[in-house]
């Protein structure tokens, strides 16, 4: 169970995906998706960085 999705709810949710997108576009997709949380995760590490600079500049 994946966030209060069962099984059931997964296979329904990727047969209505299928449907609109077609098989074609999914790795297109799915290649967009893994480059948006990339970059999200490139841009939260950057901005935890920045926090911790900065504050080690205050503090002297």
């Amino acid at each position: 169970m994946i966030g209060g999705l069962g099984m059931a709810e997964l296979v329904v949710i990727l047969i209505i995906v299928l449907m609109v997108f077609g098989v074609g576009k999914l790795p297109e997709l799915g290649g967009g998706l893994g480059k948006a949380i990339s970059s999200f995760k490139k841009s939260v590490k950057e901005d935890e960085t920045k926090e911790i600079a900065d504050k080690g500049r205050k503090e002297a």
